[in-house]
């Protein structure tokens, strides 16, 4: 099992997307949001994101691949009609004591070339010791509020959502889909996509916020921390921390923490 070290750094292909009404209203039905929720910003960097952890990872490794941490940095809304393009650069290979960490970065920008977002994504490989460490771990969003939160948001996760996710997102990944897949390694079953659970903490933030545009969030980042079930809830409990920053966490109906150190910022009205 190896890591290619020298691919740090090294920037992928551009990949294009064409951002339309149709995609915006699957992805918005798939996770029980609004159009225009911030976590579809996801789909356009889907190819190139891919290719970076391709770059570094070899096939062998990939298998004990897990999604770790989102950090998405919003400059503009996408909406119908954008054609954008993405470049991923893998920015970061850090050793832990149970495995290896991969850092990729992406951006996504317009056909004039202005920058759309940027985003961190930050996967784990479970058991996989890195050759050595390159590079720093993606901005800092860990979650340090005091207090009882302001606001502690419910809402169901219906049986299919995983189904409806795959369709809309284009991730099929069978520990999604497929019961006894999940079981043969070692999940109790089929498991939401971690994106899903962020869109829903997403539309938790605003909720609590009492905002109703979600072009209105320039910043929402996670880290993922046990899995979430079809079938059951997520409870988001949210913190104000002032200046348009939010603070939150989300568990599951069985008490589980499933999302950790969110942050979120609104852009002013």
């Amino acid at each position: 099992m190896s890591f290619d070290v020298e691919a740090i750094g090294r920037s992928g292909d551009e990949y294009p997307y064409a951002v339309t009404e149709e995609a915006l209203r699957a992805y918005a039905e798939a996770t029980d949001d609004v159009v225009g929720g911030p976590v579809f910003a996801v789909l356009p960097t889907w190819e190139a994101a891919g290719d970076a952890g391709r770059s570094v990872a070899s096939e062998d490794v990939r298998p004990r691949i897990v999604h770790y941490e989102q950090d998405l940095l919003l400059h503009r809304p996408l909406v119908a009609g954008m054609n954008v393009r993405t470049r991923a650069t893998p920015v970061a290979l850090l050793g832990r004591p149970n495995g290896t960490t991969l850092v990729t970065h992406t951006e996504t920008r317009d056909e004039a070339g202005e920058l759309v977002n940027e985003q961190y994504v930050t996967t784990f490989f479970r058991g996989v010791e890195a050759p050595a460490s390159v590079g720093e771990r993606a901005p800092d969003h860990a979650l340090a509020a005091e207090g009882a939160p302001a606001a502690e948001i419910t809402y169901p996760v219906a049986d299919d959502q995983t189904y409806r996710y795959a369709d809309a997102s284009g991730d099929h990944f069978a520990i999604h889909l497929d019961d006894e897949f999940a079981r043969s390694v070692g999940l109790p079953g089929r498991i939401v996509h971690g994106l899903c659970t962020m869109a829903f903490t997403g539309r938790a933030v605003l909720e609590a916020a009492g905002v109703d545009d979600p072009a209105r969030i320039s910043r929402l980042a996670v880290r993922f921390s046990a899995p979430l079930f079809p079938g059951d809830t997520v409870t988001t409990r949210v913190w104000d921390l002032g200046n348009d920053g939010y603070g939150f966490e989300a568990v599951s109906g069985q008490g589980a923490t499933v999302v950790k150190d969110g942050r979120a910022v609104l852009r002013r009205a």
